[in-house]
């Protein structure tokens, strides 16, 4: 029988691997958007490499105006498999319109420094 010779790590690490502070991390796992891998016999906190995804999904989510509650939903359906509720689906549907908005925007800037590094500059009026 393989055993699965997973990575953990300890609070620290995840901290300063992903720049969020302990303390985040600790309030994340309270409200159960984060889960332990185990604990050390000293009772240090060990988490698997996936909660770098989850903690980049949850920075992500907060930007696109997600609540940590909403957030916490999100990530039990996906763990279930279920389909969101029809509020949540039009939190996505909205952040999903932000996103469209904000790619928009890039290209056009994308699009107005392009011509200025040209020497077009007329487009900026």
């Amino acid at each position: 029988m393989l055993i699965e010779n997973k990575k953990l790590f300890f609070i620290g690490q995840v901290a300063a691997r992903s720049g969020i502070p302990i303390k985040t991390i600790r309030y994340y796992e309270e409200l159960g958007l984060l889960r332990l891998s185990g604990r050390t016999q000293g009772g240090f906190r060990q988490f698997s490499e996936e909660v770098f995804s989850r903690l980049r999904f949850i920075k992500q989510a907060q930007l696109l105006g997600l609540s940590l509650q909403e957030i916490g939903e999100l990530l039990e359906l996906y763990e279930r498999g279920k389909p969101p509720r029809t509020e949540v689906k039009q939190k996505l549907k909205d952040a999903i319109a932000k996103i469209e908005r904000q790619i928009e925007q890039l290209k056009k800037l994308q699009v107005d420094l392009k011509m200025l590094l040209s020497g077009q500059m007329a487009c900026l009026n």
